[in-house]
């Protein structure tokens, strides 16, 4: 992260990095691979983000202000699509006219940009309204600036954040969507490899009729508080108010920081926990520039290109990755790298998510496992013990996991037929029933089954992640994932 800086000195790495940023005219196009491999923005039915979000669980919310907020965001899994999503439920009187509600989301959704969590798609059904984005596992700025637990956010990750915003808002504007409502802490993100990204949710109002901001009036451009309307000059503005927010790490009201400016007390504004990690001069610069978007009067603040190109020149550190500067764990050190949705899940231990894969997969893997069975066992027992598998699937399928533990161990004690699957379906009702120490013993029933089957080392890894055995969870994880591939291609 670089060395300590006293506050007075110019503190800069021992070579220039600048040409290694990426620009915002390289953002033009929407980026590289990465922005290829984005599905074309649909639009969903209902029942598929109902059953993405288990019935709109109030355990899959994610938005910072929970169920009370108007407009609720959930973390979805589209088991189609192998993929985890943000989906974003209006308020039941938003959005009237549906077509101006998809006619919105479908303009949001042709933006693609490395900088946005993307729009890719959207719901419309009698008074619903939804929108699907591109999940960012990383959580919020306001939890890094206002919330952290271990320690502040780095300078050079501060500056970073307002540079790739700036880029984000300059790219929107260069495709035609220049307003932004209630921009603020909660609508910058953090993707898998710790880079900043802008919410797509944040173009489009909270309603048709509805107020564009939502925050405090003390944060709210003063043209706005007049007009109503929103303009790209306010977008400016509320940009300063996030300039203030990474200066400080407090959400501190325009009025006053600019009364500390004007009297020339810059440290007060400063984050304590940053002190001797940046220079007067990069601080001062910063200070500046959130000042000038926050004048009164709109034309006289800069326009987004100005910011890109003052920010651009803060820059100390643009080589280190941003995983680096965020603390967190190294996105390519897994073996295979995307993790598919069932090692995505068992990964971060979701039960639920696991639970509705298994579902999906059936019985497929069963086959070819050998079950001799005489005439007479088909004749006097076969029926019944297909019937107590029947009655174990359909608990399972609805979730009575209790149910299914009975159902499912009546079957394997009668021992006419042997199925990993109904071991890796007991394993998972154990699990929901907390019983990690069973769930484990069903997992390594599955295994001695089917030594290459990769769903019991997934469901080891489930168990030992619950039992606390992290490091020999992610063994099982590894061998998961390595058999996963091979596999497939054997089915």
């Amino acid at each position: 992260m670089g060395a300590r800086c006293s506050k007075i000195s110019l503190c800069w790495w021992p070579m220039t990095f600048k040409s290694s940023i990426i620009e915002s005219r390289d953002l033009e196009n929407g980026g590289g691979g990465e922005m290829e491999a984005l599905p074309a923005f649909k639009e969903f039915n209902l029942e598929e983000l109902r059953a993405a979000t288990d019935g709109f669980s109030p355990e899959r919310i994610v938005s910072e202000h929970g169920e009370k907020a108007p407009n609720v965001v959930y973390r979805g899994q589209l088991l189609d699509a192998d993929r985890t999503v943000a989906i974003k439920r209006f308020n039941k009187s938003a959005w009237p006219d549906a077509r101006q509600f998809l006619e919105e989301a479908r303009s949001v959704g042709q933006l693609r940009g490395e900088r946005l969590a993307n729009l890719i798609g959207c719901c419309c059904e009698g008074s619903e309204r939804l929108l699907v984005a591109e999940f960012m596992p990383h959580d919020t700025l306001a939890k890094h600036l206002f919330h952290w637990d271990t320690r502040p956010l780095s300078w050079a990750m501060r500056i970073r954040v307002a540079l790739y915003l700036a880029q984000a808002l300059e790219y929107c504007s260069s495709r035609g969507r220049a307003l932004y409502h209630d921009l603020n802490a909660y609508r910058v993100l953090f993707d898998l490899d710790g880079n900043p990204r802008l919410s797509t949710f944040g173009l489009m109002k909270n309603s048709r009729d509805g107020k564009s901001y939502s925050t405090n009036l003390a944060f709210t451009p003063p043209e706005y508080l007049r007009t109503g309307r929103v303009t790209p000059e306010s977008v400016v503005y509320s940009f300063g108010t996030l300039l203030l927010d990474l200066l400080s790490g407090k959400h501190i009201p325009p009025s006053h920081a600019l009364d500390l400016i004007r009297g020339k007390n810059f440290l007060m504004l400063m984050d304590s926990g940053l002190e001797g990690h940046f220079s007067n001069d990069d601080g001062t610069e910063l200070v500046r520039l959130a000042s000038r978007c926050l004048q009164y009067e709109p034309r006289e603040r800069p326009n987004v290109r100005s910011l890109v190109s003052a920010l651009v020149s803060l820059q100390k550190e643009a080589q280190v990755p941003s995983y680096i500067l965020m603390g967190i764990p190294n996105p390519s050190a897994t073996s295979v790298k995307p993790l598919s949705p069932l090692g995505e899940a068992c990964s971060r231990l979701d039960l639920t998510a696991i639970h509705g894969i298994l579902e999906k997969v059936g019985y497929k893997d069963d086959e070819g496992i050998a079950n001799e069975l005489s005439f007479q066992m088909w004749t006097n027992q076969m029926q019944d013990t297909l019937n107590t598998k029947k009655q174990g699937d359909m608990a399972f399928r609805t979730k009575a996991f209790g149910t299914a533990i009975d159902n499912y161990t009546q079957f394997i004690e009668c021992g006419t037929m042997i199925s990993p699957t109904v071991y890796a379906r007991r394993c998972m009702s154990y699990l929901m029933n907390d019983m990690p120490q069973e769930a484990l013993g069903d997992a390594m029933q599955a295994h001695a089954i089917s030594p290459d089957w990769h769903i019991a080392y997934y469901l080891q890894a489930a168990a030992l992640f619950t039992l606390g055995m992290d490091n020999d969870a992610e063994d099982s994880l590894k061998d998961a994932i390595n058999l996963e591939p091979k596999w497939k291609f054997r089915s």
